[in-house]
């Protein structure tokens, strides 16, 4: 899982989203901040002051009188160079003040996981994740192990490799310029060329190459013992030595479905999951995931399957521009959702993973609401909808932000082109088929 990494003695470090981090000795007597060690600190803040800006998954700043680091609007996992690991979770279970806040956030955030691509394989149902505290990267670690052991149980795959070797014996055909180059005097032997049946296979050692990785990592003396045994199963294959090369080998042919979820989780074991700083030097292993595009991706599935078939769903549409200058079009408009019926536009909806209180005041605060946002919403409505309909801003449904707003915010005075602000639930433990993560009317109906 990582290169190079010694078998260091695992310290497990839980913090949610824009929690502090520090090696500072102040950081133990704070309830606010992490602490961790200084080899940790040290390298996260080296990640941090890169010039990348895919390290904006860190921010260093000073806060209760010590320089640490705040985690952004990230979650997931990253293991630094020492042993440290670092699971960051969903802010939206802290806020609710759950007694089980990590486990409701953990749970949350490998349900919203499975609407990615490459995450659809993830079982949320598993006991080991409902009734155990398990880190995230156990729990990936344990997903992976599982998937190979039902691969094993299927069998592994062989494949004809065409090999080249001088035998004592004629097999397959006989390479003429090898044969005199080598066996001009050893007329007894033949250099020959065929095709060899054997497991060494571009899956296959991709599959002995993750397997290698975590039974090196894991702490979980479940997870120890069958990593093990997979890997005797897998002894005749070799290793990798070219992850990406290997990968564009790869041929899930006919027959071969089980092996789908084993390589989807290899990729993930291999090549991680995160900012481009993280996969610097030292080959740190990371999945962190960006929360905006997660809950996009988690709303935009959701609305698919529950929307009436009349209504289609659109992600990332770019169809429109701010500005026009002579005959170039400036500034792409992107909402997150379009929705249109019978091709005719219907509703442009946005997703923000930010946190709303509606106890806060109306006036003054604004409920939390931010004014780029709206600004932003009014380009949509104007371009997309000709500045009449409907305008939805979807944020993470919380214990101070739990039902829709009672009023329309409009932005104009005939309240043509109106917006509505709604909470979308994100809770592990609502069922789809048992009532609505989002009050579907401000979609599927124009409001009056």
């Amino acid at each position: 899982m990582i290169k190079g990494l010694k078998r260091l003695k695992t310290t497990n470090v839980t913090v949610f989203e824009y929690g502090l981090l520090s090696s500072s000795a102040k950081a133990v007597k704070k309830d606010h901040v992490e602490a961790i060690t200084h080899d940790a600190f040290e390298y996260l803040k080296k990640c941090c002051l890169c010039d990348e800006s895919e390290s904006r998954f860190l921010k260093l700043k000073i806060a209760h009188g010590m320089e640490v680091l705040q985690v952004q609007n990230y979650a997931g996992v990253f293991l630094c160079p020492d042993g440290t690991q670092i699971e960051v979770l969903p802010k939206v279970a802290k806020v609710n003040n759950q007694e089980s806040a990590a486990k409701e956030a953990q749970q949350s955030l490998l349900m919203m996981l499975k609407s990615l691509k490459q995450f659809r394989h993830i079982e949320t149902e598993v006991a080991s994740i409902q009734k155990q505290k398990m880190p995230l990267m156990e729990i990936f670690i344990s997903q992976f192990l599982n998937s190979v052991n039902g691969l094993i149980k299927k069998g592994i795959r062989s494949d004809y490799v065409r090999e080249q070797s001088n035998n004592t014996f004629l097999k397959g055909k006989l390479l003429h310029t090898q044969q005199l180059k080598h066996n001009f005097i050893n007329r007894h032997k033949f250099y020959v060329e065929y095709d060899a049946y054997l497991v060494d296979r571009a899956e296959n050692r991709l599959i002995h190459s993750a397997l290698k990785s975590v039974a090196s990592y894991t702490s979980v003396n479940k997870s120890k013992k069958l990593s093990q045994e997979l890997l005797f199963a897998f002894e005749e294959v070799p290793l990798s030595t070219n992850y990406k090369n290997d990968f564009s080998s790869v041929k899930v042919q006919r027959g071969m479905q089980h092996y789908e979820v084993p390589l989807s989780w290899a990729r993930l074991v291999l090549e991680g999951y995160s900012p481009q700083s993280m996969l610097g030097e030292n080959n740190a292993y990371s999945l962190l995931f960006p929360m905006e595009a997660v809950f996009e991706s988690f709303v935009a599935k959701y609305l698919k399957k529950h929307l009436p078939p009349s209504l289609k769903v659109l992600s990332q549409v770019q169809s429109k521009s701010l500005v026009s200058y002579g005959d170039k079009n400036y500034f792409r408009l992107k909402p997150d959702l379009y929705v249109t019926e019978l091709k005719v536009a219907h509703t442009v909806l946005d997703t923000k993973w930010k946190l709303i209180d509606q106890n806060k005041s109306a006036g003054k605060d604004k409920f939390g609401l931010s004014q780029s946002d709206f600004y932003q919403m009014l380009g949509y409505g104007h371009k997309y909808l000709e500045s009449t309909g409907s305008l939805v801003l979807i944020y993470p449904k919380t214990e101070s932000f739990d039902k829709p707003f009672e009023h329309s915010f409009n932005y104009d005075d005939d309240s043509k082109l109106k917006l509505w602000v709604v909470p979308f639930d994100v809770s592990p433990n609502r069922n789809d088929n048992n009532g609505e993560r989002i009050d579907l009317a401000f979609i599927g109906i124009n409001k009056g």
